[in-house]
């Protein structure tokens, strides 16, 4: 190709092909992919610990070499691929974005990671994200914040901040991500692509420290499109003995249509704002209900719905969760030196709050959450989704830390204003951030929530598939050129 930038411009699942035809290289896909890395990432801060060039385009070569032998790694095979901070990759330091970090280098991949470079992906550095993933603002001492891909004043949501800048500004073709409350949907809104919280258990999660208890947070595919989403999904899912909780075989997308037809009858149940429930800020309920129109155009049904459930209970209760999986986490930090001084108050404040917790306190917010689950079978069986915006703000001014209030509400904790994500978190059910709309006057993006059935991954990626065909043109907007 004449203009190697030009490469940077395919989705995944187009540069997969592009490479096994032999219509682009390899080492010209990561030659185009570091030009544009180097011109645009000074600006957005998405890529942090980026791989010498040199070492890049040796095994850039290689799959040169092995794809002229006959021979492909699978679909990923030579796509440079940046992985969250919070999975380990070989040769590159788990920052978790902390300071107390910053040299510590894993001796394995996770497994996310593994499955990823067995389909061919080339790890060139990871993504930055908050200071152990506490906040959905992508910000740390360590490595400084990431601006959003449509306008670097304000944040790029998070934990996977990184990774949904690096997508929509072109510096990574496909990325992944994780979420614990919200992290996979919340920076996927703001930027304009498409971000999934797998079923609890469908992209095993470590090994960590505890695979029993631990399993709020799931790693998840980002991308640009229905289709690298799916791709990636496939990819990163299936039963690992290290996680034994994991589910059982990949997820099967041979089957998605990719035409709206696939709208016509599916039952959506429209949470809007928990009947004045969350403090929404201005002009996201109607971006979402003009997203939901359009899927209504398509023979959707579209019905608002109450929740059915005491939600300050579930506040409470996700109080609890939060703090008990957390607390341990920041305590194993603890013991280093200087630590109180350099960890943000927000980690702190968890750890304080968890250690007050009691065994009985836990078991309560566990049955708390059980009888969620319960009454979500019941809802299920009037709706084939649930509705509701993916974040309670539009994007806010960088240096800020977190929202303090929405219109005349105090946020009373650094994470209230993300209290729409946990619905999903809580049950382990499927979550997808759909593009919705833009805010009227600033142009940012917002992102609508869908939460499916449990274990329903395939099917709520069908309805992406379908919305996506609906929205097509609309989709493909993009943000400006920095």
């Amino acid at each position: 190709m004449s203009d190697l930038t030009d490469i940077t411009d395919f989705n995944a699942s187009e540069l997969s092909e592009r490479i096994h035809q032999r219509q682009v290289s390899c080492t010209e896909v990561m030659l185009a992919y570091l030009a544009r890395i180097e011109r645009m990432n000074p600006r957005f801060n998405a890529i942090v610990n980026l791989a010498p060039t040199d070492m890049l385009l040796a095994q850039a070569r290689q799959c040169d070499a092995e794809l002229a032998s006959g021979q492909s790694r699978g679909w990923l095979h030579g796509i440079p691929q940046a992985i969250k901070d919070t999975g380990h990759a070989v040769g590159f330091p788990t920052t978790l974005g902390s300071t107390l970090l910053k040299a510590a280098m894993p001796t394995k991949d996770s497994i996310m990671t593994e499955r990823m470079k067995a389909a061919g992906a080339l790890v060139i550095g990871k993504t930055n994200m908050p200071e152990l993933g506490l906040g959905s603002h992508t910000f740390n001492t360590l490595f400084g914040a990431t601006a959003n891909a449509w306008d670097t004043a304000v944040s790029a949501g998070g934990s996977s901040g990184g990774a949904a800048v690096a997508l929509a500004q072109r510096l990574l073709p496909v990325a992944d991500g994780s979420d614990f409350m919200g992290s996979l949907r919340n920076p996927a809104g703001w930027n304009h692509i498409f971000g999934m919280r797998p079923s609890q258990g469908r992209v095993p999660f470590g090994p960590g420290a505890d695979v029993w208890v631990d399993q709020l947070g799931t790693e998840g595919p980002m991308a640009r499109s229905v289709r690298d989403l799916t791709r990636l999904l496939a990819t990163q899912s299936g039963h690992d003995a290290r996680q034994p909780l994991s589910i059982k075989g990949c997820v099967d997308v041979s089957g998605l249509q990719y035409s709206h037809h696939a709208l016509r009858g599916l039952r959506v149940g429209w949470l809007g704002d928990l009947n004045g429930r969350l403090a929404m800020e201005d002009g996201i309920l109607p971006v979402c209900e003009e997203a939901l129109r359009q899927m209504q155009g398509a023979g959707a049904v579209v019905e608002p719905r109450a929740l059915g459930f005491d939600a300050q209970a579930l506040w409470d209760c996700w109080l609890v969760w939060r703090r008990a999986l957390v607390g341990p986490k920041v305590a194993a930090l603890l013991h280093m030196p200087d630590a109180q001084a350099q960890l943000k108050p927000e980690a702190l404040w968890e750890h304080e709050n968890s250690v007050k917790l009691s065994y009985m306190d836990f078991m309560q917010a566990s049955q708390m959450r059980s009888a969620f689950y319960q009454h979500l079978l019941d809802v299920f069986k009037e709706v084939d989704v649930l509705a509701l915006p993916v974040a309670q703000t539009w994007p806010f001014a960088l240096q800020e830390r977190w929202p303090q209030h929405i219109g005349a509400r105090t946020m009373d904790t650094y994470h209230r204003w993300m209290e729409c994500t946990l619905y999903a978190t809580l049950a382990g059910l499927p979550a997808i951030s759909l593009p919705a709309g833009f805010h009227p006057t600033h142009g940012w993006p917002m992102g609508l929530q869908l939460i499916g059935k449990p274990q329903g991954d395939v099917a709520l990626l069908q309805v992406a598939a379908a919305y996506e065909a609906v929205r097509g043109d609309w989709l493909q907007k993009r943000p400006a050129q920095a």
